[in-house]
């Protein structure tokens, strides 16, 4: 990152890294910073938590926001090889074999929580980067599809392959997909399960900006700095934007609670194919660590 020299460590999270501008204009937010060996780089509860109160720490109440003042959200990611890979499936198979829908919608509501709040810009002020320099998949692309903008880099793997054990993703996929793509190409995507490069959904206009290996974090920085020369027009737009193509909160826990009601009505094959996917995930993490 170019300006690192201007970025300022904050408050310390177990799971996540932030780095600030000391006048707090811009945050760049790094999942999975406690990446290691055997822990999967997806939405634990306690990275889920972390993101979350990160997230409230810094929005602003509208008393608390400066006439024409602009500020930036990075969603990043410290694990190597990986953006986010998605939904604890772990937890998920445990929370069905249960059948505890208390808990599963539990942790639904606060993924709901956090992609809302950032598509509507941490109530207006914020413009939301998602920078994917390794693999994005399941809540991992949602939680990208729900900033303003996404940056990846070539070649990175990006898709939604919950149907490949008879689900669906369910936090906000369709709604922030159709908002990019038409409801037909949505569905295809979601449906048929297939892994795409960037390069391929940067084709389709799911990704915004794309650029070669190791330019992620720069790019992202020259976003910034041509935002900010027109602060007032990227905040109407942010303005515009939630009248003009809302995603309501009521919308998405709407079709999370579909989600919960399909995910509790798997079978065992089901479940044993989540399972498969949590010690492929955690070998790769370990492969990838070393």
């Amino acid at each position: 990152m170019n300006n690192i020299e201007k970025l300022q460590r904050t408050r310390s999270f177990p799971t996540i890294r932030v780095e600030s501008e000391p006048n707090g204009d811009s945050h760049w937010m790094y999942m999975h910073s406690d990446a290691a060996p055997g822990v999967r780089p997806c939405f634990r509860s306690q990275m889920l938590d972390d993101v979350l109160s990160f997230m409230n720490s810094i929005t602003l109440r509208e008393s608390q926001r400066q006439s024409g003042k602009l500020r930036h959200l990075v969603v990043a990611s410290a694990a190597p090889g990986a953006f986010n890979l998605g939904g604890d499936l772990g937890l998920f198979s445990q929370l069905i074999r249960e059948n505890n829908r208390d808990r599963l919608l539990g942790y639904a509501r606060r993924c709901i929580d956090g992609v809302h709040h950032l598509n509507t810009g941490l109530g207006g002020d914020v413009r939301t980067i998602a920078l994917i320099e390794g693999d994005a998949l399941g809540g991992g692309l949602e939680i990208a599809l729900a900033c303003h903008t996404i940056v990846a880099e070539e070649g990175v793997d990006m898709g939604l392959p919950e149907v490949l054990f008879g689900l669906f993703p369910g936090m906000g996929a369709y709604s922030f997909l159709c908002k990019r793509v038409s409801p037909q190409v949505a569905e295809k995507i979601i449906l048929d399960g297939n892994i795409y490069t960037s390069d391929e959904l940067y084709r389709l206009g799911v990704v915004d900006v794309l650029v070669p290996k190791g330019q992620g974090a720069a790019a992202v920085q020259e976003l910034i700095n041509k935002q900010q020369r027109a602060p007032h027009a990227y905040l109407a737009m942010n303005a515009s934007r939630n009248l003009a193509q809302p995603v309501g909160y009521d919308e998405l826990m709407g079709i999370t609670e579909v989600w919960v009601d399909t995910a509790l009505a798997l079978g065992d094959k089901s479940l044993r194919m989540m399972e498969r996917i949590v010690r492929a995930q955690e070998k790769r993490s370990g492969a990838r660590a070393a």
